[in-house]
């Protein structure tokens, strides 16, 4: 090879390997407060991308970029850059971005749903993340998308109950009230539905068992409790006894009762279609949205003879089996925790 060839090649590659290496030399530390977002609208030419990179501080040179590009390109015909938002950093070398920008690793929003929150818990949290709205939140959870997901009960008002507590990632750009509402249904459809078995105990159908299931959610507040408190009101459903809850009194006036501040008589007493003091039965739709253990819970309840518990206060409950020790024993809690 001639020595002017040779310089020449020489050259290049060494132009090469400078302009596809990282902004940052390897030497330093780039840590995550040093990445830089960047967003991709659909549509943008692979050159325009480059070029924003470039102006970006993400990679040395736009026209390496493009060379890379047309090669992967010929290549690879079928893969493309995806648009969306992504955090790169300049401590990657150019072919590394290119690579996250071509499998669509955009920046995700991540959230979690505890078990047990309602519709309205939701709403809030989502506000104070800046996500968007409360309302926007409750009018997407009011709208039922039966064609998507033909499973869901008929003639609810709502999806109270289907929204499945979960930890969530979706792409930052993606994060709308709908968006979220689908996302948890889907996982509800994933993870919930499949363990669903209509001969359980109890006949319950779908919509009977995910109400009785988020009844569950908000009593057991200890795990070990879960199946003994699914197998009590499961008692108390089959006797044709009210079940006597007070999580579901709380739902239907929208209130939150304390140690401090318990439900008064007049409140156990006010007429609402969830007061399970007052009508036997389950109300007409789930109160919050239960984890997959207490759906579990409800379909498997414990054997047991008991009818009756109350709270200690620490998350505990004790057990009776007549009305008799139930009142002996809420006299006891109530007097300890009065004194």
């Amino acid at each position: 090879m001639p020595v002017v060839a040779g310089l020449a090649v020489w050259q290049g590659w060494a132009w090469w390997s400078w302009a596809s290496s990282p902004v940052v030399p390897v030497t330093e530390t780039v840590d995550d407060t040093q990445r830089v977002q960047i967003q991709i609208p659909t549509g943008t030419s692979g050159q325009q991308i480059g070029e924003d990179l470039e102006a970006a501080g993400l990679i040395r040179s736009a026209l390496a970029w493009r060379l890379w590009s047309r090669w992967q390109s010929f290549r690879n015909p079928d893969t493309g850059f995806q648009a969306g938002t992504y955090a790169l950093s300049p401590g990657q070398p150019m072919v590394d971005i290119a690579d996250a920008i071509r499998q669509g690793q955009v920046l995700q929003t991540s959230f979690t749903i505890p078990e047990g929150w309602n519709r309205q818990q939701m709403a809030t949290y989502f506000e104070q993340q800046g996500f968007f709205s409360a309302d926007e939140f409750l009018a997407a959870s009011e709208q039922v998308p039966r064609q998507t997901f033909p499973w869901l009960p008929d003639d609810i008002p709502h999806l109270e109950g289907f929204l499945f507590p979960d930890t969530y990632q979706l792409p930052a750009e993606g994060v709308t009230a709908a968006a979220v509402v689908d996302t948890m249904l889907q996982r509800f459809e994933s993870s919930a539905l499949p363990i669903y078995q209509p001969d359980n105990r109890a006949n319950l159908s779908l919509l009977e068992w995910v109400t009785l299931g988020s009844i569950v959610e908000k009593e057991a507040v200890v795990a070990d409790e879960r199946d003994l408190i699914a197998g009590v009101f499961t008692n108390r459903l089959e006797q044709n006894i009210p079940l006597g809850a007070d999580p579901t009194v709380e739902y239907g006036l929208g209130i939150v009762q304390t140690p401090e501040q318990p439900l008064t008589w007049a409140q156990v007493g006010t007429p609402s279609p969830y007061n399970t003091y007052i009508n036997a039965g389950l109300p007409p739709t789930p109160i919050a949205n239960p984890g997959q253990a207490s759906l579990q819970a409800t379909l498997t309840p414990a054997e047991t003879d008991y009818l009756y518990f109350v709270a200690r206060y620490d998350g505990t409950h004790v057990f009776s089996r007549t009305l008799t020790e139930h009142e002996a024993a809420r006299d006891a809690i109530r007097a300890t925790f009065d004194n």
